[in-house]
């Protein structure tokens, strides 16, 4: 071979992902996290085992499939494997009708029961847009009602928005769709101007709190006689008989009168739940 034919030779396609790996991958992450994986979403699935691939050292996305399910590798591996699958899009509030409810008829309903405490779980809180916002709509409300405090509990199945969530650290572009007035009041600036980042304060950061929780796990280790629950856009990801078991725990831990959020373009429609619609993919528990 002469040198010009060396030089423009080209470096070795990596190997793709054989049906077999991506069908026991497949049939993993939906037992696991109840996430639906279609062949369609099979070169998606690939680049994403790619990035993990680098953190293992391993060059090759079969080998790495071997390293799974024949090596012993998932006890290990499974957090970072659905880390690298899950979808984590996110927004400060984000569907807004939801949060004009709570102000106009939810929190006044709950306040007037004589509550001293709204508890609220955020149950795929992603890196804590959802949550925040929360806070803040809770915070301005209970400000104005002498004796009412609130806490809101933070959950999700990946790890690595959990650690974004709990250090409040956010994109300007993230924090647009926050009112100048409560960047003023619960955003502070990040001390290195460089970053461009912006940081909830710790006064609102006190009020959550965080913690790793898979939906598809048979009990949640989370109180009962919870005030308010959003699962918004997850739901969208699960096969009909998950979303019955999924939304049937949630329930379980709503107090009576407690309403449910889920995502504008999720539905209950042939779920039988405890609940009643009250609002646009608002419920409450009867």
């Amino acid at each position: 071979m002469s040198r010009q034919s060396a030089a423009v030779q080209q470096a070795p396609e990596p190997e793709q992902l054989t049906a077999r790996n991506f069908n026991r991958l497949a049939t993993f992450i939906h037992d696991y996290s109840g996430i639906k994986m279609p062949s369609n979403k099979r070169t998606m699935l690939e680049g994403r085992l790619r990035r993990r691939m680098r953190a293992t050292r391993i060059a090759d996305v079969n080998a790495y499939c071997r390293y799974l399910f024949e090596e012993n590798g998932m006890e290990a591996e499974v957090i970072h494997l659905i880390d690298a699958v899950t979808t984590n899009k996110t927004e400060f509030f984000r569907e807004p009708a939801h949060f004009d409810f709570l102000v106009a008829k939810g929190l006044p309903a709950l306040a007037g029961k004589g509550k001293r405490e709204i508890k609220v779980w955020s149950a795929a809180c992603s890196t804590g847009a959802e949550p925040y916002t929360i806070a803040m709509i809770l915070d301005e409300f209970c400000e104005k009602q002498r004796g009412l405090d609130y806490s809101v509990l933070c959950t999700d199945i990946c790890t690595e928005v959990l650690d974004q969530a709990i250090a409040g650290r956010f994109s300007e572009a993230m924090i647009e769709p926050v009112s100048i007035a409560r960047r003023q009041r619960y955003v502070m600036r990040s001390r290195d101007a460089s970053r461009n980042e912006m940081r909830i304060k710790p006064q609102l950061r006190s009020k959550l709190a965080f913690g790793r929780l898979n939906l598809m796990d048979d009990a949640y280790p989370i109180e009962t006689g919870l005030d308010i629950i959003f699962c918004r856009n997850i739901l969208i990801y699960f096969d009909k008989a998950t979303q019955a078991k999924v939304l049937t725990r949630l329930c379980n831990h709503l107090a009576p009168g407690g309403y449910l959020f889920l995502g504008h373009s999720e539905s209950i429609v042939g779920i039988d739940l405890p609940v009643v619609q009250i609002a646009n993919t608002v419920f409450q528990k009867r």
